[in-house]
């Protein structure tokens, strides 16, 4: 009988190398599949513009995308290194751009699908064919579900999609340690991995709060004995925590859209705020509808303002039911405990300019996946039904997906859409009369010019684009009004050289040169006062004067193309070419 138990024994044994390579094949062909679908769900940002800040990413500058490598990378190197790579690809065509924001995206839906797989796991989920299609499911709903396309559509976002994705990694590597105590070697790449994360960008900074609630939750008996057990990555981690929570407290002193200095709301206004917007978040994950890139989120001034107060309470209350139910539903209850901690850095105390953004639930993603993954594992159903109503859930995810990310696609499309959404907010009309202008309709940039005029006191900015689009529409006069009423807020050589180039685009050249004159006086180093001076010499036929005030820019700024063009314009016409 024992020869036989040991025969049986190698028997089934036999087979596991087979069974761990199909393993392999189907990860494979899983990723392939992945692939495909973010391609195509994808399709249309991937040859989309840049929008937005996209176009005040540092490599649109020409003097910086033409500095050598250290020159780029900054404060965030990782993020800046991965812009320098695409810059030397591809210039500035944005295709490279946003291929890279799917394939990272694809990488981190693959590290979530590991994430997800462990978890479930650890929730006592049998093996077997229900938790691999599961956690294949939450991948597939991290890579297609329209709420990610902010994230990974939007070029400026990509410090969200490489931080999380290290930030996963780092989660991914404490989950699968090869015994309970994490070994040194372990901690330090979680360690690694977590600096990756941060100084991509400073959210990433709560990784070691997500790591002490997963040691706490999935000991028997919610004890603190995985915490203490755990002591080398969080010995590691403390030091890198600190550095980390420095170099936030940094960046918020300096900021003016992030942080105690800014001036729309103090801290507990945007506390209030968010005790609504985290509802709001909650329900685009489950009822993906109104998805909008500038939402109009009016600000609680009070804990009874807007509703604020109910806000709070349903969140009093889901997270007395998670903490009350953590047995029976560990993993909901985890989940939406994560959901609520990893949103913690953007949904809490420390104000934002923008009170909602979609890209900030790409961090805790992972939360709210298990959420109805919980109910999911406990549905009695046929593979093949399991089956076909996950994939049918999917299949619907990639449509809504590839739909909004026909809204991404252009300029155009973001802000018609933003507009239409948030009518009585000023930046998605001041956003889509720009692009109107940019594409030579100014008329109609008028009209939304002045939409965002009644909106909101016009400032500076608007003033000035208002300005040239009246000054294109064929209206002069109007656009000198505006620029002297932009100069009034900020009397600064840009104003001034733009009330010059006015003047002189409809031959009036002594004002044009009093505004001019003015400007350089204003700041000297002023480079396109002396190129508007040059063409108004040029239009005047005083070639010497045209090209000594080109060459004054030059000298400013080598690199300025309208400089270069009108020195050889001049020179050509003056014979020298």
């Amino acid at each position: 009988m024992k020869k036989q138990k040991r025969t049986s024994e190698k028997k089934s044994a036999a087979p596991a190398p087979a069974a761990a390579g199909l393993r392999t094949w189907r990860y494979i062909a899983g990723l392939a599949a992945g692939l495909i679908a973010v391609l195509a769900a994808y399709g249309p940002a991937l040859s989309g513009s840049f929008v937005f800040d996209d176009l005040y990413l540092p490599f649109t500058s020409l003097e910086f995308a033409n500095a050598g490598v250290r020159a780029w990378l900054g404060a965030r190197p990782l993020l800046m290194f991965t812009f320098w790579v695409n810059y030397h690809l591809s210039g500035l065509d944005p295709y490279s751009y946003h291929l890279l924001n799917v394939l990272l995206h694809l990488i981190t839906g693959a590290v979530a699908f590991l994430i997800v797989r462990r978890l479930l796991a650890l929730a006592q989920t049998p093996p077997g064919f229900k938790t691999d299609v599961l956690a294949a499911f939450a991948g597939g709903v991290f890579l297609l579900h329209p709420l990610q396309t902010e994230s990974v559509a939007y070029v400026a976002s990509r410090s969200e999609t490489l931080s999380v994705m290290f930030f996963y990694a780092a989660f991914a590597l404490f989950l699968y340690r090869r015994s309970d105590a994490i070994s040194w070697k372990a901690a330090m790449g979680v360690l690694l991995l977590f600096g990756a994360a941060a100084s991509t960008k400073e959210h990433a900074a709560v990784l070691p709060a997500l790591l002490l609630l997963t040691d706490y939750y999935w000991n028997p008996g919610f004890s603190f004995q995985g915490i203490r057990r755990n002591w080398r990555v969080y010995t590691l981690i403390a030091g890198g925590a600190a550095v980390a929570l420095r170099f936030v407290w940094v960046v918020l002193r300096a900021s003016d859209s992030a942080g105690f200095n800014v001036r729309q709301f103090t801290w507990y206004e945007y506390l209030f705020t968010q005790f609504r917007v985290i509802w709001r978040y909650i329900r685009l994950f489950f009822l993906p509808y109104g998805q909008n890139v500038d939402p109009d989120i009016p600000i609680s001034r009070t804990l009874f303002e807007h509703g604020a107060v109910f806000g709070l309470a349903a969140l009093v209350v889901a997270v007395a039911a998670a903490i009350r139910y953590r047995r029976r539903y560990p993993l909901a209850s985890y989940g939406f405990l994560v959901t609520l901690l990893l949103l913690a850095p953007t949904s809490s105390v420390i104000p934002i300019a923008d009170p909602s953004a979609e890209h900030r639930l790409y961090l805790p993603f992972i939360g709210l996946l298990l959420v109805p993954l919980e109910f999911l594992r406990r549905w009695n159903a046929s593979r093949q039904a399991l089956a076909a109503a996950l994939g049918g859930m999917l299949c619907l995810a990639g449509w809504l997906t590839y739909q909004r990310s026909l809204v991404w696609a252009s300029d155009m499309a973001l802000w018609s859409d933003a507009a239409s959404k948030s009518p009585r907010k000023m930046r998605p009309q001041f956003q889509l009369a720009y692009a109107y202008y940019a594409r030579g309709q100014c008329k109609t940039a008028l009209q939304h010019y002045e939409a965002a005029a009644r909106a909101e006191k016009p400032d500076y900015g608007l003033l000035v684009d208002w300005a040239l689009a009246e000054e294109c529409a064929g209206q002069w006069q109007d656009a000198i009004a505006k620029l002297r009423a932009a100069a009034a807020q900020r009397g600064n050589a840009h104003v001034y050289s733009l009330i010059g180039f006015v003047y002189a685009r409809h031959g009036q050249s002594t004002e044009a040169f009093q505004a001019l004159a003015l400007a350089e006086k204003l700041d000297p180093n002023f480079e396109m006062t002396y190129v508007y001076r040059g063409g108004l010499y040029q239009a005047l036929n005083n070639l010497p004067a045209a090209a000594a005030e080109f060459r004054r820019a030059l000298g400013i700024n080598p690199a300025n193309q309208s400089a270069r063009e009108g020195l050889v314009q001049v020179e050509r016409a003056a014979g020298f070419r």
